[in-house]
């Protein structure tokens, strides 16, 4: 319980962080050598994730590895500050271990692919320096659990996309550096919405559990 109160605050203060830097920072001040006549920029990107699902009802989450990749676009507001919109083909979830009356106990592997849509403030700081935050809306297209331990509960390996809740909105926030046309980066991104549909088994074992994590990429645009 504690270690996940303790994500969900850090999370949360470094959102608010990132927002308060954005609104409080003279953006004017910077730009990149790309930023030069304001011109939008379009590019390609992909990565890593590290996703977890936070939850008062799961006993132990585990971190598993996914990925992001897709397409985003930085349209230049003002010398120094863009508006990043984003598709991004997104894979999440965790490993999470339950022990309990009801469900027994066992580990199992959430693996739950979305399409992302994130739209950011990107503020530079630097020439080649950026923090960004914003928010993001997602539609899961595609999920599966697997059994990853000698548990079992019964029908959870059955369970697909559409014992899910399909959307999914939440709060991002990150760092950039922009060299030239490339482009490196770190995202925290925290779920606002329940993944399981309650009244089935997938929202019986997800309880409340909404999605969370850091996303590592690369990118080039042009």
């Amino acid at each position: 319980m504690k270690k996940h109160q303790s994500i969900r605050k850090l999370s949360v203060l470094f959102t608010a962080v990132l927002l308060i830097a954005v609104m409080g920072v003279r953006a004017q001040e910077q730009q990149t050598s790309m930023d030069n006549g304001l011109k939008p920029k379009l590019g390609i990107k992909g990565g890593l994730n590290l996703t977890t699902l936070y939850s008062s009802d799961v006993s132990t989450d585990h971190m598993k590895a996914g990925f992001n990749a897709g397409v985003f676009a930085k349209l230049p507001v003002t010398r120094g500050f863009s508006i990043q919109p984003e598709i991004l083909y997104s894979l999440k979830g965790a490993k999470s271990k339950y022990d309990n009356f009801a469900q027994g106990s066992g580990e199992y592997r959430f693996n739950l692919g979305y399409i992302e849509v994130p739209v950011l403030a990107v503020v530079n700081l630097a020439p080649n320096f950026n923090i960004h935050a914003g928010g993001y809306a997602a539609y899961l297209v595609n999920a599966n659990v697997k059994n990853v331990s000698n548990g079992q509960i019964q029908g959870a390996t059955d369970l697909n996309t559409n014992d899910f809740n399909r959307w999914d909105f939440g709060l991002a926030g990150g760092v950039g550096f922009d060299i030239e046309h490339f482009t490196l980066g770190a995202r925290y991104n925290y779920g606002l919405s329940h993944i399981g549909k309650p009244g089935n088994l997938a929202g019986e074992l997800a309880g409340n559990s909404k999605n969370a994590g850091l996303s590592i990429y690369a990118g080039f645009g042009f």
